[in-house]
């Protein structure tokens, strides 16, 4: 768990609603939010810090973060936040009760987050002013997920299971992921998986020509995916037409139809005609062996020109370096002629 996500505790109704950092598998309040948590004030809050670390209770580097928050004038400020450990450890020396109130809480939130992958704060939702945002960003990091090409294999995997004439075989159910992929893919750009790599992967665009990839650079297990090269507007229709797609087999699913395979492109052919949609007939005129050595060859190219690039930044630091020192010590020399 990297990402910072937030929820609002309270720990009865009319008590003060505090904004908790969730990030690192731990929450984390400020000294600020303690002093509101334990009802006391900030020199005792920060005198029973100073003990947990002096007397050896915790190690003050693994426990303790920096973050960048908003004051009420507007301005931004970095501020020490301590994480649940430090939060409890100053509890049971203030108030112990009030303490163990919110480890129950937090415990059962981030148990929540380790096993679901998110955690969905019932207070928050509640709150009108919300809603609306809340639900529109989830609904769409939840479309996003499912349509990753990890998840949406094994969910075509499922749905090939189903199928009444299914043979199991992992051949058979990339066979089938594959035509799922490509109709899906043709429907919003025109091109299948394989057409849009090879028609999208250029060594000489900013990051090769994708729009997204893990990690901060582009990698060469990046370059072979279509939906990296997708842009905005495309990623959001892909993301609702598989959403409808799953669901739609969901529903046949709970419903026990029995249905074949071919039937099964059958009905996506129908969800994206309803849709306005075009449909794919074929399997493309580019096969995925092309396009994959294709975007090895363009990711070679782009690799040894940002492999330059860095050589060139590496080669300038030196001279930056001696250009500082000279200019340095001829303001030294003026200091000494003054004096």
């Amino acid at each position: 768990m990297s990402e910072s996500g937030f929820l609002l505790y309270e720990s009865s109704p009319g008590s003060p609603r505090i904004l908790v950092r969730v990030e690192d598998e731990s929450v984390w309040l400020s000294q600020a939010q303690m002093v509101e948590l334990f009802q006391t004030s900030k020199q005792n809050i920060s005198l029973h810090i100073k003990n947990v670390f002096e007397e050896g209770e915790l190690s003050e580097g693994s426990v303790v973060k920096e973050y960048l928050t908003t004051a009420s004038d507007g301005k931004s400020y970095r501020v020490l936040h301590y994480n649940l450990d430090v939060i409890i450890s100053v509890g049971y020396r203030v108030r112990s009760h009030v303490g163990t109130q919110f480890r129950i809480w937090a415990t059962q939130r981030l148990r929540e987050y380790l096993i679901k992958g998110f955690v969905l704060d019932d207070q928050k939702l509640k709150e009108q002013a919300t809603v609306g945002d809340y639900f529109d960003e989830l609904l769409e990091r939840i479309r996003d997920i499912r349509s990753s090409e990890k998840l949406l294999y094994k969910r075509i995997r499922e749905i090939c299971a189903l199928s009444v004439d299914h043979v199991s075989g992992a051949a058979e159910s990339q066979k089938f992921f594959a035509m799922v992929q490509n109709k899906l893919h043709f429907a919003v750009t025109g091109l299948t998986a394989a057409e849009i790599v090879k028609k999208r992967a250029n060594a000489k665009a900013p990051n090769m020509g994708l729009t997204s990839f893990s990690g901060d650079v582009v990698r060469k297990k990046d370059v072979t995916i279509a939906k990296n090269y997708l842009r905005a507007d495309e990623i959001e229709t892909l993301n609702l037409l598989v959403a409808q797609f799953l669901d739609f087999a969901e529903l046949q699913a709970k419903r026990r139809l029995s249905i074949r395979m071919e039937e099964w492109l059958g009905r996506l052919d129908g969800i994206l005609n309803l849709n306005g949609l075009a449909t794919l007939g074929d399997a493309g005129r580019v096969s995925a062996h092309v396009s994959e050595l294709h975007a090895h060859q363009e990711y070679q190219a782009f690799e040894v020109v940002r492999r330059e690039l860095k050589e060139k930044e590496l080669a300038s630091e030196p001279d930056v370096v001696i250009d500082l020192e000279d200019r340095l010590k001829s303001l030294d020399q003026s200091r000494r002629s003054i004096e």
